[in-house]
């Protein structure tokens, strides 16, 4: 058998592997989320601007309409100027959400309580706390942050962007700037004339533009300590000597100031009210101002203005930060003690003892993590006796920061045995109760202050070795739902009168009136002489006499009586 010679056939050729194109990148413009972002804030977001200005009758017609939109144009152009500086591919995302979630959270308060966000409301919930925070939680809040914040935000999560390079993204985010400036400057000049009439007779509308009212609010507490050098401290009163009443022999003083909280001066039966909810200090021999006037329409903006020495007008434009009543009385040689039953002092008790009861574990006084006021009266005399001798041998001021009618939970202010309005409101939404019942919560708070103040009076009558007096001086004052508005801190120019109408009451032992010429009976024919917080400093050095060269006769509201 012939062996065929083997001769191999063709190679087939194999295909080699080649290098694949990539696919081009998927994703849309970050141009869309930012529009997205900024056309949902403008609209939705502000729907609290909208429903103000309905009510105010500047949305009818084809006038109304075209100011509207102009209005939402503006804010929606502005905030994507905003938003321009922060489209980058690592901050694009987090910043719109975040934008969008404060601006639901502003949405729900402006909406329910008529509030308004500047730069004094911003530091009310800066230094508020974790108590006061729970009360403002509500269903109603959930919903608004879910939909008005978390629906967009889920959206713009899911949604993928393609950035491009880093100079693409530079030249785009100048080029939406530099565009969105120009749309909002061509509105403005469009509508400038009904919109400058608008903003110049409703000065609140300018803080209700979400989001712009919150970054121009944080920006501006921001930069406070940049002016003028405010938070260098300068010292104040270290001439301050105690007066020929503190001659050796007689009673060291012991002075309490019950700084209250939220109290409404037209409330207090002992003002003239039609309800009686002040029966316990009516029994007592006390002085009441009807006609006071409060320095800010919040704790953060009043209780630091009231210390100081300036007054409302000074105290706002000043260029530096000095030390404030306290320091003053210690520099005179008293012993300052101050208590607190609310979110903090807003600074003022920083130089001297301090001591928090807000989170007391007292069943009775502390049910629900907070504290009634009367716990600030537990254990005060160990208190006092912990403070310097040398110093309390010369006088004792004591500063009661109550919790007193803060809302919006009033109900829980007052204890169930002291409850004597009802059916009381017990909802943190307000709009959601009777006109009554809110009252009725709201004057339950006054009357349990009134039984505080009694208290405290008829402690200091057990200190049979001091000359004993005390002071009670509110804060700021409310809105219980009057021209639809609630709680308080609206820009002081735009508050009504509610929120800035505080009360002054006055008791004096029969021994301080005798020691310092200050009686009772004088006082109370100075019941409807408008007063301030601008007379607090010098009217406590003078009560006290204690002699200093920034005090100010004419701004002590006791100096008549005692020349007298």
């Amino acid at each position: 058998m012939t062996t065929l010679p083997y001769h191999a056939g063709p190679r087939l050729a194999l295909p080699t592997p080649t290098t694949a194109r990539a696919a081009p990148v998927a994703g849309r413009s970050p141009l869309w989320a930012v529009l997205g972002a900024s056309a949902w804030m403008a609209t939705v977001g502000n729907l609290a601007l909208w429903r103000e200005l309905a009510a105010l009758g500047q949305l009818q017609g084809l006038r109304g309409l075209l100011l509207g939109l102009g209005l939402a144009g503006i804010v929606m152009a502005l905030t994507t100027a905003l938003a321009s500086l922060l489209a980058w591919h690592r901050t694009l995302k987090p910043a719109l959400a975040l934008l969008l979630l404060v601006t639901a959270a502003s949405l729900h308060f402006m909406l329910a309580y008529r509030i308004v966000i500047d730069p004094s409301m911003l530091v009310n919930v800066l230094q508020t706390d974790a108590h006061e925070a729970a009360d403002l939680l509500s269903a109603r809040l959930l919903a608004t942050l879910a939909l008005a914040g978390g629906l967009p935000v889920l959206l713009l999560w899911r949604l993928p962007l393609h950035h491009g390079g880093a100079g693409r993204q530079a030249l785009r985010n100048l080029g939406l700037l530099l565009g969105s400036l120009a749309m909002a400057l061509a509105l403005l000049l469009a509508l400038f004339q009904p919109l400058a009439s608008l903003m110049r007779n409703h000065k609140a509308l300018r803080y209700q533009m979400s989001p712009l009212n919150s970054v121009w609010a944080l920006g501006s507490v921001a930069a406070q300590p940049l002016h003028g050098g405010a938070g260098v401290l300068q010292p104040l009163g270290r001439d301050a000597q105690l007066g020929p009443s503190h001659a050796a022999g007689r009673k060291p003083p012991l002075l309490v100031l019950v700084l209250g909280e939220t109290g409404r001066s037209g409330n207090f039966g002992l003002n003239g009210y039609d309800r009686d909810t002040t029966p316990a200090l009516a029994r007592l021999d006390v002085a009441s101002l009807r006609n006071v006037w409060s320095c800010g329409t919040s704790t953060a903006a009043s209780v630091p203005c009231m210390f100081s020495h300036l007054g409302r007008e000074a105290y706002g434009a000043r260029e530096h930060d000095t030390e404030n009543l306290l320091d003053v009385l210690q520099h005179a040689g008293l012993a300052v003690l101050w208590i607190d039953n609310q979110s903090g002092c807003k600074g003022v008790c920083e130089r001297v003892p301090h001591v928090s009861t807000s989170a007391g574990t007292d069943p009775m006084l502390c049910p629900d993590g907070s504290c009634q006021d009367m716990v600030m009266l537990q254990g005060l005399e160990q208190r006092i006796a912990a403070l310097p001798a040398e110093r309390r041998a010369r006088g004792v001021v004591v500063v009661m920061h109550q919790m007193g009618s803060h809302g919006p939970a009033y109900s829980k202010r007052s204890p169930p045995q002291a409850k004597r309005f009802l059916p009381e409101c017990t909802s943190a939404q307000l709009q959601d109760c009777s006109p009554q019942a809110l009252v009725n919560a709201y004057d339950n708070s006054i009357a349990y202050t009134d039984q505080f103040l009694a208290a405290t009076v008829g402690w200091l009558q057990r200190q049979t070795e001091a000359s004993t007096a005390m002071v009670y001086l509110g804060d700021h004052g409310e809105s219980l739902g009057e021209n639809n508005l609630y709680l308080h801190g609206l820009p002081y120019a735009v508050a009504p009168d509610v929120q800035k109408r505080v009360p002054w009451i006055t008791w004096l032992s029969a021994d301080w009136q005798r020691r310092s010429g200050v009686h009772t009976a004088c006082l109370r024919q100075q019941a409807d002489v408008r007063r301030s917080h601008d007379d607090w400093f010098h009217s406590v050095l003078g009560l006290l006499d204690v002699h200093t060269s920034v005090y100010r006769p004419e701004h002590d509201i006791y100096a008549a009586c005692a020349a007298g």
